[in-house]
């Protein structure tokens, strides 16, 4: 009953986070976020498109070279540009790449408990796991998986030290598919993180980190989520429903333990392909 209530309390923040709902399709392409202490983080570094004045939302970038036009140099035989604007965006990769390589916390990717294997398809991640003759699979991108709102920290912590810089976690929507072996229907799970819903403070009860936000049967093997199969939409719902949902999850190890190894996995991931991407950046830039 206390769970119950629990869970009531955070329904205007489910309510609100409901309307920015992105469009769904099923694995590997299923949808793809405020972050719980006990989540692995790391620092924030990313200078180069954030710790502006206006931060990444805006539009704005840094300038971080003259506005001088000039002269190209065909150093190399690529056929391609090179200036001297090149060089030093080049060299100030080359930094930035040194410094998240530093803070790297994880060198391999974080294990999942429960006996979850681990599928990639770039920026896909799928978890898989079988139990008494069901498979679960939990999907999720770790692409725009940084809350919009964490821009907001670190403009009121531009002026604080290293050590108390604001921190990264990846916190991505996931979808859970529960295939029985009988059924041509796979029961699915749209679910993300609600903001208001993630942390707690010292003496309340434990609530859900984590919100299912639409419910619905698919064929098996379909890899896009059909509309014209009904979805239940969770706004509205009685919560005794809610709540057996919930709890349905839970019996298939998809509870708040697996949600916060989840974030971790997905901060892992996401950190390792912002560190691929820059060494992209900087081969494109160099010509190498």
């Amino acid at each position: 009953m206390l769970k119950s209530v629990v869970r009531a309390v955070g329904a205007a923040a489910r309510l609100s986070s409901a309307s920015t709902s992105a469009a769904r399709v099923l694995p590997l392409s299923y949808p793809a976020l405020r972050s719980p202490s006990s989540a692995v983080t790391r620092p924030f570094t990313r200078s180069l498109w954030m710790l502006n004045n206006n931060g990444a939302s805006s539009g704005y970038r840094p300038k971080l070279f003259s506005s001088k036009v000039l002269s190209p140099s065909m150093s190399c035989g690529c056929g391609g540009l090179h200036t001297e604007g090149d060089k030093a965006f080049g060299d100030f990769l080359s930094d930035e790449i040194k410094e998240e390589k530093k803070i790297q916390k994880n060198k391999s990717l974080p294990k999942v408990s429960g006996g979850w294997e681990l599928e990639m398809n770039g920026t896909e991640a799928k978890l898989t796991r079988s139990v008494s003759g069901e498979k679960i699979a939990v999907t999720f991108n770790i692409n725009n998986s940084i809350p919009p709102n964490f821009e907001e920290e670190v403009e009121q912590t531009q002026q604080k030290s290293a050590e108390e810089e604001p921190e990264i976690v990846s916190t991505p929507n996931f979808v859970v598919e529960v295939t029985k072996q009988a059924a041509k229907h796979s029961l699915v799970f749209d679910c993300h993180f609600p903001e208001d819903e993630i942390s707690h403070g010292e003496g309340e009860e434990e609530s859900d980190i984590f919100a299912i936000r639409e419910v619905s049967f698919q064929p098996q093997g379909d890899s896009e989520w059909k509309e014209t199969s009904y979805t239940l939409n969770t706004d509205s719902l009685d919560w005794a429903l809610y709540d057996h949902l919930m709890d349905f999850l839970a019996d298939r190890g998809v509870d708040n333990t697996f949600a916060d190894e989840l974030m971790e996995l997905s901060t892992a991931i996401e950190h390792q392909e912002y560190i691929k991407f820059l060494e992209d950046l900087q081969g494109f830039v160099k010509c190498n």
